[in-house]
């Protein structure tokens, strides 16, 4: 099984906490971009060496829903002549509310993509505001009316929790409403503040101030009550979905299998050896001298050894429900679990459950993810 994640750098405006690779962008730098991407693409499947069609593609950003159903049409075209694209295959677009219209979202579905992903990040306008985004609360709701006419049925929508001046009883309401629109798919983000962002400078002059840890651990510890109570399996530390529906795609990162990637800030895993890490350099001008000389714009960025491997494979499964599959790590690494971890394991004993298969975190252990998993590293 093989992936791909298309990185889409630009945006109509660039949020305050946001640090993800983006940039404003005008209409005639996103064309050419969509000329690079398809060159991209070609370029990659002469690099690759059995290329094999795409189980799964992800359109991220940035906001990709700035691109015309044209354009991601043209995009899908390139990589099915390249690669091809499996049937029934989940391709992912992220949109933010604002940015999409009806007619707009049913291209995209006539153009291919089977699941979308609204950040919808808040239902209350004055959070909205606060964090930067350029729709209101209505809009989100009529982007998910949009989205549901257009035909999408595996919709996922993102909220933001853990914002400045958000109580309790202010998050809930905001599950209310997010539960009453019933999506497939919801993705958590906690509120943080990244070096390099507005939002980090405005902390550190003290006009913002972070969330109190045991508010936040409130705060997270509520969605999870109330979005498992609503039928959604919490599958990942910030992830939750009706049963089938996880995103097929993320799971392809959590399970440490290959995944290409392409556009400016793309980051790719090759799982050749015990796996290597590569990244496109976040430079819109070096990806297009690259390209236009027909060179391939990624870098190698690690390379794992056995033990490097073994870390990482923890890392990432213990961010998911499934956790560490005993006979999977066997296989992969010809050791055992407890063999390759004993003390790491012995100091979180009291947070890591087992089955008959697997060693796994609860909600609770995910609260103090960062603290428990740096025993493994």
């Amino acid at each position: 099984m093989s992936s791909l994640y298309i990185h889409v750098p630009f945006c109509a405006s660039k949020c305050p906490y946001c640090d993800f690779y983006s940039q404003v962008g005008s209409q005639q730098q996103i064309h050419d971009y969509v000329t690079l991407l398809t060159l991209n693409t070609e370029i990659l499947q002469q690099s690759t060496p059995s290329p094999q069609p795409f189980a799964t593609i992800f359109f991220g950003g940035g906001t990709p829903s700035l691109l015309s159903a044209e354009q991601i049409e043209a995009i899908l075209n390139g990589i099915q002549q390249n690669f091809g694209i499996n049937a029934g295959a989940e391709i992912s677009l992220e949109a933010n509310p604002g940015t999409v219209n009806l007619e707009q979202l049913q291209g995209y579905r006539q153009a291919g993509i089977s699941r979308l992903s609204l950040g919808i990040q808040s239902f209350n306008d004055n959070n909205l505001q606060r964090l930067g985004r350029i729709h209101k609360a209505d809009q989100a709701g009529k982007s998910i009316a949009a989205a549901r006419a257009a035909g999408f049925d595996n919709l996922s929508l993102d909220l933001m929790f853990a914002l400045p001046g958000q109580d309790l009883s202010g998050l809930g309401k905001e599950i209310v409403t997010l539960l009453n629109f019933e999506p497939e798919h919801i993705s958590l983000y906690g509120l943080s503040f990244e070096e390099g962002t507005e939002f980090a400078a405005r902390r550190q002059s003290g006009e913002l101030s972070s969330c109190a840890e045991t508010l936040y651990a409130e705060q997270y510890q509520l969605l999870h009550e109330q979005l498992t109570k609503a039928g959604y399996e919490h599958y990942e530390i910030s992830n939750f979905a009706h049963p089938g529906r996880r995103c097929q795609h993320n799971q392809i990162y959590w399970q440490r299998k290959n995944c290409m990637a392409i556009g400016a800030g793309g980051h790719s895993f090759v799982d050749k050896g015990w796996g290597e890490r590569w990244h496109i350099p976040t430079n819109l001008d070096l990806y297009r001298k690259a390209l236009q000389h027909e060179k391939e714009p990624a870098e190698i960025l690690e390379t794992y050894d056995r033990q490097a491997a073994m870390r990482e494979y923890v890392y990432l499964g213990l961010r998911t429900c499934d956790g560490i599959d005993r006979h999977e790590f066997k296989q992969k690494f010809n050791t055992h679990f407890e063999q390759a971890f004993p003390e790491a394991l012995e100091k979180i004993s009291r947070y890591i459950h087992t089955n008959s298969t697997n060693r796994y975190f609860t909600a609770d252990g995910w609260l103090l993810y960062d603290h428990l998993i740096s025993h493994f590293l």
